[in-house]
């Protein structure tokens, strides 16, 4: 009698500190059986590449639910168009803010899993790459000196920071529609269900308890940069067919400036959060 051979996740790494290529065909991606595996390995790598996959929407929704709770976006849908034309995307306006280093839900209770994009529409060569970066590993990098010394610090988290990121003098009204949206107060440091702990900054982060705001500043601004070095980053050349999946809760991601008129399209669907940040 003849026995079902089980699935093994092929995959290659790309950095040392960083992403994973998954070589599995589509057919063995969709089966369902490699998604506890997709995801350990996730936790390890921060960013998993599917190069030229070719999902279609109703692909990459099933691939999504094999992977853990399929997180569906703020007003119902399940496939969220990342575009910046206002006539495919209401929120087009905010998107903007992601062209700086940034981690996603940090007002939620709990920050989305994970989120997986897939390329429809790419932008001009040489533009609009997504990039990564690995706050597991630039936490674990870290200096004793330094570990001791931001462990205990929290820092105020808001949409209004972000958006000064794009207008840095908006108007009093604009200023107080951000500011409506609220803000949360987060440790530097997540200490991780795991054990294991990463870096919680981005540029919704804006300054950090019980510092004179400039120290503040100059701190958030130090650990981003290090957290973004070579060594801790991946930049992603889209090929239309892609689909990358990155941990939201161990990662920063950005986009690289590119024409606001050009249709580049990106597909994303989530993972619900598993843990607060704490």
């Amino acid at each position: 009698m003849a026995t079902q051979e089980t699935t093994v996740l092929r995959s290659e790494n790309i950095k040392p500190s960083i992403g994973a290529r998954v070589l599995n065909t589509k057919e063995e991606l969709l089966d369902g059986e490699l998604g506890s595996a997709i995801m350990d390995l996730l936790e390890h790598r921060g960013v998993l590449v599917f190069p030229e996959i070719h999902f279609t929407d109703e692909e990459q929704i099933a691939f999504t639910k094999t992977l853990g709770t399929f997180a569906r976006e703020m007003r119902g849908e399940e496939i969220y168009k990342i575009t910046l034309d206002a006539g495919q995307n209401e929120t087009a306006e905010y998107l903007k803010a992601t062209l700086f280093w940034h981690f996603d839900g940090f007002m939620s209770p709990m920050p989305i899993r994970a989120s997986l994009l897939s390329a429809k529409v790419l932008s001009p060569p040489g533009t609009g790459q997504t990039q990564f970066a690995n706050t597991y590993a630039a936490y674990e990098a870290l200096s004793d000196e330094d570990k001791a010394m931001i462990e205990n610090l929290r820092a105020v988290h808001a949409l209004a920071a972000t958006q000064l990121d794009v207008v840095p003098e908006p108007s009093y009204e604009k200023w107080k529609e951000w500011r409506s949206i609220g803000r949360k107060e987060l440790p530097l440091v997540w200490t991780h269900k795991s054990g294991r702990k990463s870096l919680v900054i981005g540029n919704s982060a804006h300054n950090i308890l019980d510092f004179d705001p400039l120290d503040g500043e100059e701190l958030l601004i130090r650990l981003r940069d290090f957290a973004t070095g070579p060594e801790f980053t991946y930049s992603h050349e889209w090929k239309v067919g892609d689909l990358v999946m990155w941990d939201n809760t161990g990662a920063l991601h950005r986009v690289t400036p590119y024409p606001l008129d050009c249709g580049r399209m990106l597909h994303r669907t989530k993972l619900e959060g598993e843990e607060s940040i704490s």
